[in-house]
């Protein structure tokens, strides 16, 4: 029998496999972008805990930076495959990786909140060290957590709340400092700032496209050095002592951190339950522009990132940064943010961040810093209704007394005494309000949540809602999680009355007005134009 081969049935040829490049020229604009800013972060980090919490040039350089560069390197190679994963499921060339890095604000809250007080307390750098590894590995437990609770957290708290309390961060921790340290120099630091806020925040471009943050750094640099800001023989100390650090664990560090966990948690648990409220907002505006990357996913890696560097020696979280959409219109697709990772990476792990310190003049790097605490202050105000702005005021607050509280302190420790010594009576003399402060300061970042949730509902005229938020306070208040010196049972009694009080009077006036609304339900977060 004869077979008729033309007509026979034949399997449809399958589709050719999706050519996915692995560099764009987009990519090279994102990669000088985003890896100048985590390079400003790193070396701003290695100074903090070299000058200000003591610890040996030899242990960050050889233990602190190369297990961040763990981090940064295997959370980079994550999510650039997460990003091609995207690409090909959804038959797109156009999507980007999102950026990921140290976390600025952990950045500021672990030297100056948890590290510095220790340090000043006991004289010994290394403890201090300790603790800040058991507060970044609880850092990233949370966050965890929060890949299964954070969405309902999310949903009931309020947009103001959130932004103020991250603004507040930003304006105290992220800005104030490097400020300071620009009008110390301000003929190196005020030009470079001028190219940065030209080049971000308008859409004036550099000749041929240059990277804004490398054109800003090197204008700087080259300012210091014919100034005479810079010294040639710093810089040949540096380079003489360039050892390459290779990662290694550091499990003994992390266990004597954890062993005296409890007065950390004050600054954990908030800080955490940030972090992965941050990285919810961070996966929404990347979804806003395009890709739509699983939430579950982002807050997992995040917080095995922060587990995996605090075992390896850093105290410093790495989480998805803001601003995957400004990468994206640079042309940033899946390679950027590994190579911009690897980068530094590399960098941590041959020891050079001690020969940059000498070659970079800090005037010329912490303007980039005061940038993103613009940035992320001025958001607050921009992406709430006008109503709310009182809201974001009311959870600035506890963040301002916080950073006032520890400029107090240093102070005085500097004199060689502290607030105890002086006396209350002595401070308040003086027109410091010392002991309002530090209980408003203290367990600053969820604080600031619940007291900004609380105007917002107040200012919707959701009095059920203040009354509960009021209630959630008075509990945190009582355990010591906000506004209380250390956790504990009881630890803040009458304050925790007062927040009781507070929903009494809102349940009162729940009576009093028919109009005002009786649930949790959402309030409408959308902005009122000006």
């Amino acid at each position: 029998m004869s077979v008729d081969v033309k007509n026979s049935a034949s399997p449809a040829p399958s589709p050719a496999p999706m050519s996915l490049p692995w560099w764009t020229r987009g990519d090279t604009n994102a990669f000088f972008g985003l890896g100048f800013n985590i390079l400003v972060n790193v070396l701003t980090l290695t100074t903090l805990m070299i000058a200000v919490v003591g610890v040996p040039t030899d242990a960050v350089l050889g233990t602190v930076l190369p297990a961040l560069g763990v981090a940064l390197l295997l959370g980079n190679l994550y999510y650039m495959v997460l990003a091609r994963r995207l690409a090909r499921r959804e038959g797109r060339t156009d999507v980007t990786a999102l950026p990921y890095g140290p976390s600025v604000p952990h950045m500021f809250i672990v030297v100056f909140v948890v590290m510095l007080p220790i340090y000043l307390d006991t004289g010994d750098a290394v403890q201090a060290w300790t603790a800040g590894l058991a507060w970044a590995f609880m850092i990233g437990v949370i966050v965890m957590i929060g890949a299964f609770v954070g969405p309902y957290i999310r949903r009931i708290t309020p947009r103001a709340a959130m932004l103020g309390t991250l603004a507040g961060i930003s304006i105290t921790f992220i800005a104030m400092r490097p400020a300071a340290q620009m009008w110390e120099a301000a003929w190196i630091a005020l030009p470079v700032l001028a190219i940065i806020l030209i080049g971000f925040f308008t859409n004036v471009k550099l000749p041929g496209n240059l990277p804004v943050g490398l054109v800003a750094l090197l204008v700087g640099t080259a300012i210091g050095w014919i100034g005479g800001y810079m010294s040639a023989p710093d810089v040949s100390e540096a380079a003489s002592n360039i050892a390459v650090g290779l990662p290694d664990l550091r499990l003994d560090l992390l266990f004597d951190g954890l062993g005296n966990l409890a007065p950390l948690l004050a600054t954990a648990i908030p800080l955490g339950v940030y972090n992965f409220t941050e990285a919810m907002s961070n996966v929404e505006s990347a979804a806003a522009a395009g890709d739509n990357y699983n939430l579950r996913s982002v807050l997992l890696a995040d917080g095995l990132g922060a587990i995996i560097g605090s075992g390896f020696g850093s105290p410093f979280p790495p989480a998805v940064y803001i601003g995957h959409p400004g990468w994206k219109d640079a042309g940033g697709r899946s390679g950027y943010s590994l190579a911009g990772g690897a980068a530094i990476a590399l960098m941590c792990f041959l020891g050079l961040f001690g020969l940059l310190a000498t070659l970079l003049p800090i005037p010329a790097i912490v303007p980039i810093l005061l940038y993103i605490g613009l940035l992320i202050g001025a958001q607050a105000f921009q992406a709430v209704p006008r109503l709310h702005a009182v809201a974001v005021v009311a959870a600035l607050l506890p963040n301002l007394a916080e950073w006032a509280v520890g400029l107090i302190d240093n102070a005085l420790s500097a004199a060689g005494t502290s607030a105890d010594q002086v006396g209350m009576d002595a401070l308040g003399s003086a027109g410091v309000v010392y002991e309002g402060l530090k209980t408003l300061g203290s367990g600053a970042v969820l604080a600031g949540l619940v007291l900004g949730a609380m105007v917002t509902f107040v200012l919707d005229k959701r009095f059920v809602a203040a009354a509960l938020a009021a209630t959630t306070a008075a509990a945190l208040s009582f355990i010591g999680l906000i506004h209380a010196h250390e956790v504990g049972w009881a630890a803040e009694p009458e304050v925790a009355l007062g927040y009781l009080f507070f929903g009494v009077v809102c349940l009162i006036f729940w009576r009093l007005s028919p109009e005002a609304q009786p649930a949790l339900d959402e309030a409408d977060d959308a902005p009122i134009e000006a």
